[in-house]
């Protein structure tokens, strides 16, 4: 059963829905796209939910992106990382996110960019406020952008992104923000 899950992304190729389940069951989870059926499921660092010496998914499993060269991007929001795995559920990496963030975590949300590699990844931030933009691979910090506040520009609990085809970025906010901003990339 899924307990309050946060995001779907489904497969193409595969015709698989991948599911982060994670206010309340902490895992990801797969299913046929087409007739729901149970697949597999997996938690933190690819093992099962629960299992003794692993840091779990014990906050919520925020988001799910899936890469063009296969790889599963999953948000641990509150523990302040990205863990990436292999469709089958095999753990690859793990990347931190300001990982001094305490509260709601530094990764609520993520993406990839447009480019034929998918040479970056941006995540939205909602405790920090701002949207972080990193190297795929290495998850080495490139830079940030947005800040706390009310105006154009800045973020009150940045929640969801997402990314179109000519590589502007979308952002929403929650709690009192209600809104949607669009941020225009003006150079590659």
């Amino acid at each position: 059963h899924l307990n309050r899950p946060a995001a779907m992304a489904v497969d193409p190729a595969t015709r698989e829905l991948f599911v982060a389940d994670g206010y309340g069951n902490h895992r990801v989870i797969v299913f046929d796209a087409e007739t729901g059926a149970y697949k597999r499921h997996w938690g933190a660092n690819g093992r099962p939910p629960g299992q003794a010496g692993v840091r779990p998914f014990d906050t919520p499993v925020h988001c799910v992106r899936l890469s063009r060269d296969g790889l599963v991007y999953v948000c641990d929001r509150k523990n302040n990382r990205i863990q990436v795995f292999r469709k089958d559920g095999t753990f690859v990496r793990e990347l931190m996110v300001a990982p001094e963030t305490r509260g709601n975590g530094s990764t609520w949300d993520v993406d990839l960019s447009t480019d034929s590699g998918q040479t970056h990844l941006y995540t939205a931030d909602g405790e920090n406020n701002q949207v972080w933009l990193l190297m795929r691979e290495s998850g080495r910090v490139l830079g940030a952008f947005g800040r706390r506040g009310r105006s154009a520009g800045q973020f009150h609990w940045v929640h969801n992104m997402a990314v179109d085809s000519g590589g502007n970025i979308y952002t929403t906010e929650v709690d009192t923000g209600k809104r949607v901003q669009k941020f225009v990339l003006t150079s590659r």
